[in-house]
């Protein structure tokens, strides 16, 4: 019977994907047939628009991610599918204005409504939203939170996973928390729906997982350097013996020329394009304190090279140099839009012309920092393998507070995973550090501990 209705309820998601997916097709065809109408006739300009607005719209998908109810929450859904099919919606028009344009000629060209673009993108929208949070009410009303179990070697680690738990309440319910040394450990986890694995050494980590493997308990573990190099490894046979083969390499020659090539022309459109921006915040920023516009700060980059970076000054001059805390008072008033908008990182681009920087990597540290983080981490060096990016994945999956460590997982993932698709993803998927509320979360001053590690009283 549990069977039965498990297929069931499959089969109903996706029934309803089905159907979201179909409506936000449908809406762009039919409001779009309101002045084109052979999109609603057996046509080629309907066949190929259609056939359009699919392909691009399971690329989009896949870049910025679907209809994933009861994993994540209802406004990073909406957030991801508006971008999805906002970037369809223009693909596909100016598919359509180009199979308009009969006369073989340049100045044929017309972009013709745009307005009903426009009404078509803010309808899907609301279908978006509606299914979002009408999808995860009823995910939730099918499935109570999972009994969740943490195991962990510290209190800083248990705050670190429990802080991360906390933000998806609907999904998880902490009930257990032990320390991996603890003799009961294995008769806890049993009673456990899913088990947090956090900061426990590996070879205590391989046997909780392979325990909750053979029981058939879901897992989480933090990864660590060994887990990323082995992601990024590929299966062997040698004669009938398995292997994983880590080529831990540099790039090749074809990786960094077409890196360049991207990132020389992405900086001089995009220079272009956001060149108002420039203006108007230059006078913002004159205008507030006749301060300097720019501010530029010693940064690391590829091999550890110390270069200047470049970005519209939001602080006070001449304050202390650190990193920003919640209701900093260094923070001016235009600059406080800037950082929120993150437009204060434009100047950046010169720096990408220059060669310091790259347009997608791991994000340059302050030289103190670096320092500080590489005393407690040494491994926080091997980010510097590659140049300093003005994005990266650990600028859009992660947040200003994001600690060290988990800033070099991401970015050792982004490292060992490369390729220029990749990059190209990660530039489309950096617009949704604009929406996101949390992306310019600063540093905590003061946390409670709703949550106590208790240590295990046999200890090796």
């Amino acid at each position: 019977m549990k069977r039965e209705l498990k297929k069931f309820e499959s089969t109903m998601w996706l029934m309803i994907k089905l159907v979201l997916y179909i409506l936000l097709m449908g809406t762009f065809m039919l409001i779009m047939a309101r002045e084109n109408p052979t999109l609603i006739i057996l046509s080629r300009t309907m066949g190929i628009t259609f056939s359009t607005f699919c392909i691009v719209g399971l690329l989009f998908l896949s870049i910025y991610g679907k209809f994933d109810v009861g994993r994540r929450k209802s406004k990073p859904i909406i957030y991801s599918l508006a971008l999805a099919v906002l970037f369809t919606d223009i693909v596909t028009y100016i598919q359509l204005m180009i199979m308009n344009t009969i006369t073989p000629s340049i100045y044929a060209f017309r972009l013709d409504s745009i307005g009903s673009l426009a009404i078509s993108f803010v309808v899907q929208l609301i279908i978006i939203i509606i299914f979002a949070y009408g999808g995860n009410a009823l995910f939730f009303a099918i499935h109570k939170p999972e009994s969740c179990c943490i195991v962990t070697s510290s209190q800083e680690s248990l705050d670190n996973i429990v802080r991360g738990i906390l933000k998806y309440k609907k999904q998880y319910k902490i009930d257990y928390i032990m320390d991996y040394r603890d003799k009961n450990l294995l008769d806890t986890v049993s009673k456990a729906d899913t088990v947090f694995i956090h900061d426990v050494p590996l070879k205590y980590r391989g046997e909780i997982v392979r325990y909750c493997y053979k029981n058939k308990i879901n897992i989480y573990f933090n990864p660590e350097i060994e887990d990323i190099v082995e992601m990024s490894a590929k299966y062997y046979l040698l004669d009938d013996v398995s292997v994983l083969n880590a080529n831990v390499k540099t790039w090749t020659m074809e990786q960094r020329v077409m890196k360049k090539l991207l990132d020389m022309s992405l900086a001089i459109i995009l220079g272009i394009l956001t060149s108002p921006i420039w203006i108007v915040s230059a006078i913002a920023i004159k205008a507030y304190d006749g301060g300097h516009i720019f501010f530029k700060q010693k940064r690391a980059t590829l091999n550890g090279r110390v270069f200047e970076v470049y970005k519209f000054r939001t602080m006070k001059e001449n304050v202390e140099n650190r990193s920003v805390t919640d209701d900093d008072d260094r923070i001016t008033k235009p600059g406080k839009i800037l950082r929120k908008i993150r437009m204060d990182e434009l100047p950046q681009l010169i720096n990408i012309l220059k060669g310091d920087m790259s347009f997608v990597g791991p994000r340059p540290e302050m030289l103190e920092n670096v320092e500080a983080y590489e005393k407690e981490l040494p491994e926080f060096r091997y980010r510097l393998r590659v140049k300093a990016g003005l994005t990266g994945y650990a600028q859009i999956a992660g947040k200003y507070n994001t600690s060290p460590k988990d800033k070099l997982i991401m970015d050792m993932m982004y490292i060992e995973q490369f390729n220029i698709l990749r990059d190209i993803q990660l530039i489309f998927q950096t617009a949704i550090v604009l929406l996101k509320s949390d992306s310019t979360e600063a540093f905590k001053t003061n946390e409670t501990r709703k949550y106590i590690f208790k240590k295990a009283e046999s200890e090796e």
